[in-house]
């Protein structure tokens, strides 16, 4: 609702502006996509593709998916246009619809807003680190302040089969305490266990083994150098071995902000590299890492931790009083909206009492008042809703006033 806006505007405003400034630049994707590309990217196994997708068959018979995350749509992008024909880097930047079938809770919904980076063909632990600190930044410059990083390794194609096969392991002594999804993961994915909510499944996960100390060594110099990384950036973070992400192109670095105030979802940001990924969609083998964020958590983070602008908003109310005003106000109105500002005024001409009403609802800094008097004296009297002080300034001068004010 309008009343809201001005908290998605300075959100948006913010990405392009911190993430612009690291190189992001924007792009945007459609939001129905092939369901195959969901099904070969995000993984057959995971639950966002087996329950959460809104899929359906179009009038050729074609299977069709509402996009339910923002990579590997921006993957098939970078590769349908040949990017890496001109540069294997590619960094960019979204924000939009993204559509998951679950049920809404606390700051979650099923068509909801999300905004993204990823960085394509950097193999560098650099690259992750720096998403890592911007992530950081970006929330501290919008006033959060009360969220964790945690981050984690979830190994490469060669150290991940064997922890695999340790894990799946632990989950068959464990078959009893899990849900149903999770004793299917058992065979196909069993390291989404740990990010299942179930409370039995998380009380199981208590004893779970740790991927840590089955890193190959290339995986452990890329984690070390991430840390040592963020480290040198002043960027606070703790290693959490249980952060494995929902999507099964994750390898090597992962990471998730997280606060307290959002209940048992209380991540509002979720990232890590995807270095197989763009060869999997039919692209070259380059590397990449990205993140996501839930817009929607991130506005209610915002209003709960009072972040949230409290100053008046842009508008210039004109209280007119009267035929003789309206037909003089018009055209002021109007030039002052094509130079750019903001005005409001009442149309059906109530009185002074209750446009006043209406200029303090719109949060309007500033009221004009033209009636009988001011056109007799050629003068509207303007009244600072700041300060409460009030001036005459000519009506022929008016333009040039808020112009130069504005300005």
């Amino acid at each position: 609702m309008p009343d809201k806006m001005p908290l998605w505007h300075k959100l948006e405003e913010t990405v392009l502006s911190v993430f612009g400034a690291y190189g992001y630049s924007e792009i945007r994707t459609p939001i129905v996509e092939k369901t195959e590309l969901f099904v070969r990217g995000i993984g057959e196994n995971t639950a966002v593709v087996e329950k959460e997708m809104y899929t359906f068959k179009d009038l050729s018979d074609d299977m069709l998916s509402l996009r339910p995350e923002g990579t590997a749509s921006v993957v098939r992008a970078y590769i349908e246009n040949n990017v890496y024909q001109n540069d294997p880097v590619a960094k960019y930047l979204y924000i939009g619809h993204m559509f998951r079938r679950e049920r809404p809770q606390k700051g979650r919904y099923r068509q909801f807003y999300q905004i993204g980076v990823e960085a394509i063909g950097i193999v560098d632990a650099a690259i992750d680190a720096e998403q890592i600190a911007m992530a950081d930044f970006f929330f501290k410059k919008l006033g959060l302040k009360d969220f964790s990083i945690e981050i984690n390794s979830l190994g490469c194609k060669a150290c991940r089969p064997g922890f695999d096969k340790v894990f799946a392991g632990f989950l068959k002594e464990k078959r009893v305490h899990l849900c149903g999804d999770c004793q299917r993961r058992i065979e196909n994915n069993p390291l989404r266990a740990l990010d299942c909510k179930n409370p039995g499944c998380i009380e199981a996960m208590k004893q779970a083994p740790t991927i840590g100390s089955h890193l190959c060594k290339e995986c452990e110099t890329h984690f070390l150098a991430v840390q040592m990384i963020l480290n040198r950036l002043g960027t606070k973070f703790v290693v959490n071995h249980k952060v494995v992400r929902g999507l099964d192109y994750y390898m090597r670095t992962a990471f998730e902000f997280t606060t307290t105030k959002l209940g048992a979802q209380n991540a509002f940001l979720g990232g890590g590299r995807y270095d197989g990924l763009v060869k999997d969609l039919g692209g070259p083998a380059v590397s990449g890492v990205g993140f996501a964020i839930g817009m929607e958590r991130v506005i209610l983070l915002m209003e709960l931790e009072g972040s949230a602008s409290a100053e008046r908003s842009d508008i210039i109310f004109f209280a007119v009083l009267g035929e003789t005003a309206r037909e003089n106000s018009l055209s002021i109105i109007n030039m002052l909206r094509q130079d750019g500002i903001n005005i409001e005024w009442d149309p059906d001409g109530h009185s002074l009492k209750s446009q006043m009403r209406r200029a303090d609802k719109l949060a309007a800094h500033t009221v004009v008042i033209i009636g009988d008097d001011e056109i007799k004296k050629g003068a509207a009297v303007v009244r600072n809703m700041h300060t409460k002080e009030q001036s005459e300034v000519k009506l022929a001068d008016l333009a040039r006033h808020f112009v130069r004010v504005e300005g």
